[in-house]
């Protein structure tokens, strides 16, 4: 076989490949936001710790912060709620119009009293609760996880998404920050939220 007609076989190789990836990146690109803009777009009642009423129209006008956990979580939610609290020390002023919500995944023992006592040491995050129909309302919105998960002599705890959502003034998703993930990144994200 020729040198040429070789050379000629590879680059309509590479050729294919480029094709194969460019079509990849615009179709992750195309189902992405299709996949993100439809969190948060369900209709759910909940309340917040002081009474008022939480929906989906709570979390526009300004960017938030969204966590979902329970107050009987003996690790990720004391930590998540330790981090948040640490975010708005380290972005100081920049922090002034961010928002940041707890919703319970566990309404039956978080009532607005427990919760709003649970979140108060943050003097930031607002607890939110409501009843379980409208919790499993919520986090089916959110896509969020979580399951009840029997202990022996009677109690229970909860399993449940770790993640703390973020979202714009408009209400809408535009990203996650990972449980326990690394400080910078989780201010940089942060701060792109707050420029948006």
């Amino acid at each position: 076989m020729a040198l040429s007609h070789i050379r000629t076989i590879l680059w309509t190789l590479v050729a294919i490949a480029a094709l194969g990836a460019t079509g990849l990146y615009v179709y992750t690109t195309m189902t992405r936001p299709a996949q993100a803009v439809a969190l948060g777009q369900g209709d759910y009642q909940l309340v917040t710790a002081s009474g008022e009423a939480f929906t989906k129209q709570s979390l526009r006008g300004k960017p938030s912060m969204l966590f979902f956990g329970f107050t009987h979580c003996p690790e990720v939610c004391p930590t998540s709620l330790a981090e948040m609290a640490s975010w708005y020390e380290a972005l100081g002023e920049e922090a002034d119009d961010l928002n940041a919500f707890f919703v319970t995944v566990d309404p039956e023992r978080d009532t607005a009293e427990v919760i709003g006592d649970y979140v108060s040491w943050t003097g930031r995050v607002t607890g939110v609760t409501g009843t379980p129909e409208e919790v499993a309302r919520a986090t089916q919105s959110w896509g969020v996880y979580y399951e009840k998960v029997p202990l022996e002599g009677g109690d229970y705890t909860m399993d449940h998404t770790a993640s703390v959502f973020l979202v714009n003034a408009q209400g809408d998703f535009e990203g996650t920050i990972a449980y326990r993930e690394n400080s910078d990144t989780a201010l940089a994200k942060l701060r792109r939220l707050l420029e948006g």
